[in-house]
């Protein structure tokens, strides 16, 4: 047997896999097997000799283009995953009939497809890879340009969601609050010694490559080393303020009303275990805000289609 035909016979071995999770992340079995066959041109125009566990590459392969698939689809305001489980797209002459469409479908869940339209694109992908095919969340977090602690929150959330629960007890996010506004009670104040107390002395900073001042990301490790970089972006906290980012307590900089950068936290036994700086527009797109105001319940007001469009958020290490 040829290279080629071994090939072929590998990735046939996986196509069954791959299809079954191009489906549970886009609902449409016709654009399930555009991702899979998009996954074979692309393990054809790649050097297989680099590759040591085929499945797991060709798995993070269709992850990505499905990823891509569901960016598009929102930036198109396509239909909800209810119209694309019960009116299957129909792109190719092979696609595949409806009743067979029905028929996973079913399977699957309708109900879950429906559910899982409701996720941003990034949730979906930590949600469908990790608890329906158990794939590390070190393996999905360079997916979706998060942290695996970030991709951890991302698909606890959408189980949640699916699941029908509350994203945050009131309990927690009161919690939450305290201590993120100590935090920036903190940094506003330049209290060092404050801040390093609210910092889990393991504590990892970690800021996308839009918050400068270099191009590439930043990671930041210990408590004395974060707080240092807060105490650096001490006049920017002045401006950002605490909000509800996807749904746990955060804090937001949108000046006149133009989202530019967030800080997510995450908190653990009372103190900060892990900060995600954000400031790229795609991501900024992504997020969910909404005001932490006692008399307001509604989302913030801002242009998320204009967010973060500027070059740079600043040249602090923890741009707040």
């Amino acid at each position: 047997m040829d290279d080629s035909s071994l090939l072929t016979e590998r990735f046939e071995e996986q196509r069954s896999h791959l299809r079954a999770v191009s489906y549970r992340m886009l609902g449409s079995l016709s654009e399930a097997d555009d991702a899979v066959q998009e996954a074979w041109l692309r393990l054809n125009r790649s050097d297989t000799g680099d590759i040591e566990n085929l499945g797991g590459w060709l798995t993070t392969v269709v992850a990505r283009v499905c990823l891509n698939m569901l960016r598009a689809r929102e930036s198109r305001r396509e239909d909800s995953m209810e119209t694309y489980a019960t009116d299957p797209v129909v792109s190719r002459e092979d696609a595949v009939h409806p009743e067979q469409e029905a028929v996973l479908a079913d399977s699957v869940g309708l109900a879950l497809l429906v559910v899982l339209d409701t996720l941003t694109p990034a949730e979906r992908i930590a949600f469908v890879l990790h608890d329906l095919f158990a794939v590390p969340f070190d393996e999905i977090a360079p997916l979706i340009d998060r942290s695996p602690a970030a991709t951890r929150q991302l698909a606890s959330r959408a189980r949640r969601r699916v699941k029908g629960a509350p994203l945050v007890s009131e309990v927690d996010l009161t919690r939450q609050r305290r201590v993120v506004d100590a935090f920036l009670a903190a940094t506003r104040g330049g209290n060092f010694d404050a801040l390093v107390a609210l910092l889990d002395p393991d504590v990892v900073l970690r800021a996308d490559k839009a918050v400068g001042p270099t191009a590439a990301p930043v990671l930041i490790r210990g408590a004395v080393t974060v707080a240092q970089g807060a105490m650096a972006a001490m006049q920017r906290a002045r401006s950002t303020q605490p909000a509800l980012v996807d749904g746990v307590v955060g804090l937001a900089m949108a000046p006149l009303g133009r989202l530019f950068l967030v800080l997510a936290f995450t908190i653990e036994d009372g103190l900060i275990t892990g900060i995600d700086v954000i400031a790229e527009p795609e991501r900024l797109r992504e997020i969910e805000i909404a005001s932490l105001d006692a008399d307001a319940d509604a989302d913030v007001d801002v242009d998320a289609d204009d967010a973060g469009t500027g070059t740079g958020a600043g040249a602090g290490a923890l741009d707040a």
